[in-house]
């Protein structure tokens, strides 16, 4: 049942990823655009931009690839294992990276869709909708996050009072009492790290897709140059983060792998999908601006509730780092360093 109920988890990614791949079409069609209207912030040139596009997704893919697979080795190199004093730095590194997105990068975008000039006053500018879908997005990721800790803690428990009423005439009941609530914890931290790794990744694929479809859709070189490298460098610590909540969840390694290359793969073919919808797709419409409005409230939320709530308030709290004040230290300016370096990129991208 429980294996059941994972799989069913690992399928929303995909459904959410195709419902939004489908966004792109459906406002193209409504839309029609001046082909040769120059875009704003500088001159277009298509041929150039595309060079650009395709350096992007060879970059971005790798980038994925190394941040995502890096913490994955961690079973196969003692040295990047997850016990390891530097699995929590740069964990706290990369939800330095993940706040700093969200906050910085994400949300800013949401207020600037939904409170576009370009949309209806009525009922646009009449209320913060860009606050109200922040706000149910964390609600509901806290609501999803604790549901199904709390589904999986008492299926495992069950499974346990199973165990202790089957051996109890074989094993001391101090002896049994014990290893009964070794294995509940031990099954609940897991299964706590997996249902993080699932919501995690809903907000990610969300973004990243949405990015690289704001990518793919321009055709001015010098708006999309220093994106490539910004888009980069979030991907490879995005990755890192997503990937050291993999690790934890201790998969088996066919859904592990999936789950990485799921995340590797939304960037590029965002920027694939805003390539083919070029000429098409208006940014500025109405519809787009609602769409990507919403759902960049919304993912921006679930990034900034995961880093805050399951990423560094589960690290910083546990006994491990406070009792080591050197590895606390450590971690807090890595922290301040990802969401500084993340926050830097907003001069440019």
């Amino acid at each position: 049942m429980a294996m059941m109920n994972f799989k069913l988890q690992c399928l929303l990614p995909a459904f959410l990823l195709l419902s939004i791949l489908v966004t792109p079409s459906i406002i193209a069609a409504g839309c029609q655009c001046p082909e040769e209207e120059e875009e704003e912030g500088g001159v277009r040139n298509k041929t150039l931009a595309l060079k650009y596009k395709i350096i992007a997704i060879a970059t971005i893919l790798l980038a994925g690839i190394l941040g995502t697979f890096v913490p994955l080795l961690g079973k196969e190199f003692p040295a990047l294992s997850p016990d390891k004093d530097i699995f929590f730095v740069v964990k706290a590194f990369a939800a330095g990276v993940i706040l700093a997105t969200g906050f910085i990068h994400v949300l800013p975008d949401a207020y600037e869709n939904l409170t576009s000039p370009k949309l209806k006053e009525n009922p646009w500018a009449k209320f913060p909708f860009t606050g109200l879908v922040s706000m149910v997005a964390a609600i509901a990721t806290l609501m999803v996050d604790a549901g199904a800790s709390s589904y999986y803690t008492r299926l495992h428990l069950h499974k346990a009072q199973s165990e202790s009423n089957a051996d109890e005439e074989t094993h001391p009941v101090g002896h049994h009492a014990h290893a009964s609530a070794e294995f509940v914890g031990s099954s609940t931290e897991i299964l706590r790290h997996r249902v993080i790794s699932q919501v995690l990744e809903l907000g990610v694929v969300v973004h990243s897709v949405i990015i690289g479809i704001g990518m793919g859709v321009s055709e001015t070189p010098s708006t999309i140059k220093p994106l490539v490298a910004a888009i980069t460098f979030h991907q490879l610590f995005e990755g890192m983060g997503l990937g050291g909540c993999i690790a934890q969840a201790k998969l088996r390694t066919r859904a592990a792998v999936i789950m990485a290359v799921f995340f590797c793969l939304t960037t590029p073919i965002g920027i694939a999908i805003g390539i083919g919808v070029t000429n098409s797709y208006d940014e500025d419409s109405p519809t787009a601006l609602i769409v990507e409005g919403i759902l960049n409230a919304a993912s921006s939320d679930i990034l900034i509730y995961m880093a805050l709530v399951d990423l560094l308030a589960a690290d910083f709290m546990s006994l491990r780092m406070q009792t080591n004040t050197k590895l606390q230290f450590i971690a807090n300016i890595f922290l301040v360093l990802g969401a500084a370096s993340m926050s830097l990129l907003a001069i440019w991208a």
